[in-house]
């Protein structure tokens, strides 16, 4: 039955690796493998000599138990694991939440506002200086959605833009690895108490910053980064409330850590703490803006135009779910992505309960150096989704919190995904939105991304010994 349950995952994460090929959301197959993986468990409960207790982390023996008995343990496995993904699931969506509700009120747009430059080289360094400052406060992923929106509106030929988001999927990803909610990954370590805030943004801080600047440095001397653009004309309209809206939302995002170190709560009760906190303003603003364009505007064309400038809705289409800015947002977020990852997380959470990943960590650490076993996997991101890696190696080490492997890792599986445009959700967010192919990426991208890589985890090994 193990070898039913390992074929299962193979099967499935290749489906996921070619989902381009499939045409088939990941999703599926991850949903898919979830379920055959813990009906295997199931079936093949009553031959299993061995489990993984995830709460001890100490690999336990089942001989003697009876079959209610086993049962016992394997529910009380699953719901461990089961809450566990749920806390990080809970905190994405409270994320993704208040990142929709900044959008709802054009909060975005006043990024636009700090470049002033028409010379690339510049506007090189400001938007990877953005992308590495925006992804470690609303993920990568985010964070480079948003930039590429803005060079559409700054830069009119697509054959300059793919040089830029090649660039902002490199610096966005490094901002992401020093951040606990800057990446999936990170924010998996941080809540699976692996890393603490303080020390991964001490230990990471240097060396993503190099990861980042020399592939930018890099960059500046090459011939699509040199001359000028012309600046467009300022056709937008504005939202008066975006600038604060933007600034309150990324501020609550901020205070999530600082909650926890105080509190001592899990991160996701911070979270929704935060969107609390957003929502209240969100929905307080639209409603004085309502109460505002129905009783000071007379014009239905001027009503209407107003209303969508603050988000709203017109009288014929009034509805209190369709007037909230909340209820927009939550209508908005990525549940695809929340869906894939339970079932990647809980996939690995099988694996785990049946001593697999743990007794391949075991072979590891007796065959090879940890950090050559990191800098192995940083490299596998680019090619593998760097969340069941990382899923799968807080299994295979027990080492205490904020060892110098959970760093490392958190490093090298945030930056290594950007070495392909495939290895990270930024990367494929930038590969959808301005059409960049495979192979443009790794002969032009690949090579910088790889330089950044190795720089960066040199720097890591020199500042941070073992």
């Amino acid at each position: 039955m193990e070898f039913f349950i390992v074929s299962v995952f193979v099967l499935g994460y290749f489906a996921i690796t070619i989902e381009h090929t499939l045409k088939i959301d990941k999703l599926v197959p991850a949903l898919l493998m979830m379920a055959l993986a813990w009906a295997g468990v199931t079936v093949g409960l009553d031959s299993f000599e061995h489990w993984f207790d995830s709460s001890n982390s100490e690999l336990i023996s089942l001989a003697g138990l009876d079959h209610d008995a086993r049962m016992h343990t394997l529910e009380e496995t699953l719901l461990h694991h089961f809450g566990k993904t749920c806390e990080i699931l809970i905190f994405l969506i409270g994320a993704m939440t208040i990142v929709e509700i900044i959008d709802h009120f054009h909060g975005f747009s006043t990024i636009k506002s700090f470049i002033k430059t028409n010379k690339k080289k510049t506007l090189l360094w400001i938007v990877a200086g953005l992308a590495f400052v925006l992804s470690a406060i609303i993920d990568n992923l985010t964070a480079t959605i948003v930039l590429i929106t803005i060079l559409r509106k700054l830069l009119d030929k697509s054959s300059d833009r793919i040089w830029f988001a090649g660039l902002i999927v490199i610096t966005a990803n490094a901002g992401g690895a020093w951040s606990p909610i800057g990446d999936v990954t990170t924010t998996m370590l941080w809540m699976g108490g692996k890393v603490s805030a303080e020390d991964l943004f001490i230990k990471l801080i240097v060396p993503s910053l190099v990861c980042a600047v020399i592939p930018t440095l890099i960059a500046s001397f090459m011939k699509p980064f040199q001359g000028t653009f012309d600046l467009p004309k300022e056709t937008e309209n504005s939202n008066p409330r975006g600038p604060f809206m933007l600034y309150l939302g990324l501020g609550m995002i901020v205070f999530v850590p600082l909650f926890k170190t105080v509190t001592h709560l899990p991160p996701y009760v911070g979270m929704m703490l935060s969107l609390g906190i957003v929502a209240l303003f969100a929905e307080t603003i639209s409603a004085r803006q309502f109460k505002m364009s129905f009783l000071g505007v007379v014009n239905k064309d001027k009503e209407q135009d107003y209303l969508e400038n603050v988000g709203g809705t017109s009288q014929e289409e009034h509805n209190p779910h369709h007037e909230s800015p909340t209820f927009r947002a939550l209508t908005k977020i990525e549940m695809p992505s929340i869906l894939f990852f339970l079932g990647i997380l809980m996939t690995v959470a099988a694996l785990e309960s049946l001593g697999l990943v743990f007794n391949f960590g075991q072979t590891v650490s007796e065959t090879m150096h940890q950090d050559v076993f990191v800098m192995l996997l940083g490299a596998g991101s680019a090619i593998i989704d760097n969340v069941p890696l990382v899923a799968a190696s807080m299994g295979m080490f027990q080492n205490e919190m904020d060892h110098h492997i959970w760093h490392f890792i958190a490093y090298a599986a945030g930056t290594g995904g950007s070495m392909l445009i495939i290895g990270s959700a930024a990367g494929v967010v930038a590969m959808g939105m301005e059409k960049i192919s495979f192979f443009w990426y790794m002969k032009h991208m690949t090579w910088l991304a790889l330089v950044g890589y190795i720089a960066g985890a040199l720097v890591y090994l020199l500042i941070n010994p073992v």
